[in-house]
């Protein structure tokens, strides 16, 4: 008799756990759920880039570099026409840190030692 009482208990709790919710409950959640989507839908304020990330250093002032073969006074120039704090040179091969220094020039050489690309960074 236990036996045949489980499965109708299982059926039971089952069907309870399907009813719907009260129409007050509805209604809040319907709300709730509106607020959320307009939320999500009206862009994010623009906010200023973080001044760690905002550099003094001015590729533009120094593309005069470009083709030329970067002698010691050329590299020293463009550091200072370009307002950065440091400079890097780098040939093919050379290792270079990945990390992000607004404040630093980058001069990309070729392998005779040409600019090829400068960049901020």
């Amino acid at each position: 008799m236990i036996r045949a009482a489980i499965p109708a208990l299982l059926l039971t709790l089952s069907l309870a756990a399907c009813s719907a919710p009260d129409a007050d409950e509805q209604t809040a959640a319907a709300e709730q759920s509106q607020a959320a989507a307009t939320e999500a839908a009206e862009p994010a304020p623009a906010e200023p880039a973080p001044t760690e990330l905002a550099g003094t250093c001015d590729d533009t002032q120094v593309q005069w570099i470009i083709g030329k073969t970067a002698s010691a006074a050329d590299i020293e120039q463009a550091k200072t026409d370009s307002k950065s704090d440091a400079v890097r040179a780098l040939k093919p091969g050379d290792a270079a840190t990945m990390d992000f220094n607004p404040n630093r020039l980058n001069i990309i050489l070729d392998e005779k030692g040409a600019a090829t690309s400068v960049n901020c960074g």
